[in-house]
């Protein structure tokens, strides 16, 4: 999985750039990468402006700016800097829009739409000429009610109305449905991590199981899966399911499900048990 860039070098800016430096220079980015402007390649301008947006509204903060300055993309992930474990000590899981800062205290930031923020950055309008303005609205999804879709019953304008939501949906998606944007903000799940198509967990195994192999039950967004364990198999293994992740919104298929092992010790052990153990040493690896 890619990386996330840096939040200055998709800006174009240095990390002693001033605030209207950074000002100047997502004005400018914005611009190129708006959507509207790249009707051809529509999907990959929409990614690289969500991208501009978040780098924008972090580096536009002084505590945000603060803290990645310290942390990195670490202090965006789950967790916080302070607790960011596992995955090789940086988080692979995209932070979106939803950012916790680690330390006492540690306090959420929920951005908004990009879109709406790019409005609100030219005076409450699309600078484009041409572009016929639509209402926009947001919505709060489960997790699994993006992961999977699901119909609501919203109020448009004074009036309810039914809508149906594709699954496949992320945070920041936008959902044109002819006279109205949707905006769509997800929920974070208490075992799921996802960057894109691709669902993260974690897993703990008995000792014994990693020692001796054999087979586990895995929660994937697609229901319980057996998965084979094979005997020696050491603490921070990745095991890819694949296409056992999300449905892609615009097609192609599934992602995958990443699941890092993770090898239970026990804290208390029998005579019997403590006598194997000491039976199993090896002095030399």
């Amino acid at each position: 999985m890619a990386a996330k860039s840096d939040y200055y070098d998709i800006l174009g800016v240095s990390k002693d750039s001033s605030a209207d430096e950074i000002k100047k220079a997502y004005r400018k980015q914005a611009v190129e990468w708006h959507p509207d402007k790249h009707k051809d390649n529509k999907e990959a301008a929409e990614k690289r402006f969500k991208e501009i947006n978040e780098a924008y509204q972090v580096l536009s903060d002084a505590d945000k700016r603060s803290a990645y300055d310290r942390f990195g993309h670490q202090a965006f992930s789950p967790g916080g800097a302070s607790g960011a474990q596992g995955f090789g000590g940086a988080s692979p899981f995209n932070g979106g829009f939803r950012v916790h800062v680690a330390g006492n205290g540690a306090q959420g930031f929920d951005f908004g739409d990009p879109f709406e923020i790019f409005e609100q950055f030219f005076g409450g309008g699309n600078p484009f000429a041409g572009q016929q303005r639509v209402p926009r609205y947001s919505i709060t999804l489960d997790f699994m009610e993006a992961v999977n879709g699901v119909e609501k019953e919203v109020g448009i304008e004074g009036k309810k109305r039914k809508i149906k939501i594709p699954p496949g949906v992320d945070e920041g998606s936008r959902i044109n449905f002819g006279d109205f944007l949707l905006s769509v903000n997800v929920k974070p799940h208490d075992t799921f991590e996802r960057d894109g198509a691709d669902i993260y967990s974690r897993v703990n195994i008995p000792y014994s199981l990693a020692v001796l192999g054999g087979e586990i039950g895995i929660l994937t967004v697609q229901g319980v899966i057996k998965v084979k364990i094979r005997g020696g198999t050491p603490s921070g293994t990745m095991v890819r399911l694949r296409g056992k992740g999300v449905k892609n919104l615009r097609g192609g298929g599934n992602g995958d499900h990443y699941i890092k092992i993770q090898i239970g010790v026990p804290q208390k052990l029998t005579r019997d048990q403590r006598q194997l153990i000491e039976e199993m040493k090896i002095e030399k690896l």
